[in-house]
This record gives structure tokens, sequence and C-alpha cells, in this order.
């Protein structure tokens, strides 16, 4: 459901995840005024504010908790990307050279960067990955082996080389675990149902002025479930309106692939 979510557009999201909670929000509030009447539920004012204050307080911890991993996860996939994208940029500049070793090092990071701008970013989106951008990359260290035992770039250059492609397959591991999701399922029914049951507690609430009771609901209820909207939005970095792109690999083709 989250991956669902995450690829539908923004004002999709927005209105399946706050705009109509917080409309039941304020029908729900109504409903239970209506079957209980104010003079019941105002008896409970005194207690049940010390109560919601604490369920209040826990709640917004673990969203806020929950929102803060989920940025940062978000950061790490683009530092991924950038990574990738500076690690190849290295390696066609140390692969400088006109023999034949050297270009088919050259070529097959150029393959490879293809691949993963058109099958794997593609695959992602769907928490897969790219079998075929997996045998590319095997064929780069291939060819950089055969750069190193027959090659003219000296042994410096070489390791070098191999370092850099270590960090493009590091880089890759980690966007492809990332795009998986952040959030495990059962944190998601925490939030779901803690949201909800720190919206609800407000119905045990009777004040004379309903309709700024219902407007104070609809509020916390927009705070609440905004929180939710933000984590659903960026808990699938690769995913969706809001994605970490392959713009930097793209820009290391366009400076550095052969013409």
């Amino acid at each position: 459901m989250a991956l669902y979510l995450s690829g539908t557009p923004l004002w999709v999201q927005a209105f399946l995840i706050v705009v109509l909670p917080t409309i039941a929000a304020g029908w729900g509030l109504v409903l239970v005024r209506r079957r209980f009447g104010l003079r019941r539920l105002s008896v409970n004012n005194e207690v049940a504010g010390f109560k919601f204050a604490v369920v209040g307080v826990i709640y917004a911890v673990l969203l806020a908790f929950v929102v803060i991993v989920v940025w940062q996860k978000y950061n790490d996939a683009e530092f991924a990307v950038t990574q990738e994208a500076a690690a190849a940029a290295t390696i066609y500049r140390l692969a400088d050279g006109s023999d034949p070793a050297t270009a088919d090092v050259r070529n097959a990071v150029t393959t490879y960067l293809k691949f993963v701008v058109n099958r794997d970013f593609p695959e992602m989106a769907r928490e897969k990955e790219s079998p075929e951008t997996t045998a590319v990359l095997n064929q780069a260290y291939a060819a950089a082996m055969r750069l190193a035992r027959g090659g003219s770039q000296p042994g410096t250059a070489v390791y070098e080389i191999f370092y850099q492609l270590d960090l493009i397959t590091q880089a890759r591991r980690n966007r492809l675990h990332l795009a998986g999701g952040v959030v495990p399922i059962v944190l998601w029914h925490a939030l779901v149902l803690g949201g909800v049951m720190t919206v609800c507690f407000t119905f045990f609430f009777g004040t004379p002025n309903l309709s700024a009771q219902v407007l104070m609901t609809g509020v916390l209820a927009v705070i609440v479930f905004m929180g939710l909207f933000v984590i659903v939005a960026i808990d699938h970095p690769f995913t969706g309106p809001v994605h970490v792109g392959s713009g930097p690999l793209l820009q290391v083709l366009a400076d550095f692939a052969p013409g």
C-alpha cells in the first residue's frame, strides 16, 4: 500500500492521507457529541486533558523520529547516486589512453551508466532491480581485469580504477536497498493506528462551542496526517513525484561518454 501511494500524484496522496481523514475526524466528533451530549463529555475534560497530553507527546515523538529517519535515508539515496556518478567520472579520467584495453574500460562504464538510467531506475521504482545491469557491471570489472593484465596504464591508476568500481558497486547496492522503502510494515501499523487514536482522543472532550472544537480537532488531524503524508511521499526515494533522479549519472554521460 505504501508503494502504491508513493507512486500516485502528490494531490492524490494529500487527498487520501490528509483531506479524507480530517473530514472523517470532524464528522466523527459531531456524531459523538450527538450521541453522548455536551454534559456527559464535559465531565471528562479535566482527566482526559492530562491523558491526552501524554498520548500526544508519545505519538509526536514517534512521528518525528520516523520523519527524521526517512528523510535521512532519502538523503542517503541521493548521496548513493552522486557517489556512483563521481566514481564513474573518476574512472573516465583514469582510463585515459588510446590502447584497446583502456577504451574497453571506458566503453564498459558508458554501457553501465546507460543501463542504470534506462533499466535500474525504472525497476527501482517498483522495488526491483535489473539483472541486466548487474551483468553489465560484471563486464566492467572484466574490462578492468584485462587492463590490469596487459594495458598501458600504470599500476597505481589500475588500482584506483578497481577502487572506483568498488565504490560504484557499493553505491548501487545502497540505492537498491533503499528503493525497497525504509519504514517496516509493523511501524506503519503503529503510525496509522497511533494517529487515528490520537485524533479520536479529542472526541472525549466537550466544549460549549461545537464549531470551535471541530476546528481544533481538524487542525490536530491535519498536523498528524501531514506527518504521515511526508513519510509516504519520501519513504520510497526512487518512486513517485518526490524521488531521487538519475541527473548526476546523465551529466557524467554527457561530459565523458564517447560520442
